[in-house]
């Protein structure tokens, strides 16, 4: 997945959508950060941050499985 840069910021823009990675989730009936980082060619913080935030706005949630984080969509 090529990253792009927001011309005027310097940031990266988004490629993957929190619809899509709520998506993901979904489909696979929960992954950890690492899997989630793999599907979207994305770096572990990134995803970790983004997940975080969905978790946040109530859109996933997270359990801790040994020493890692399943996140989950909530179908509750």
């Amino acid at each position: 997945m090529v990253k792009e840069r927001d011309e005027e910021s310097g940031q990266y823009t988004q490629t993957v959508s929190d619809d899509e990675l709520v998506a993901f989730l979904s489909e696979q009936g929960g992954a950890g950060t690492s899997e989630v980082a793999s599907a979207f060619d994305y770096k572990q913080p990134t995803v970790y941050r983004r997940l975080k935030r969905l978790e946040e706005d109530d859109r996933v949630i997270s359990r801790k499985i040994g020493g890692s984080l399943l996140w989950e969509v909530d179908n509750e």
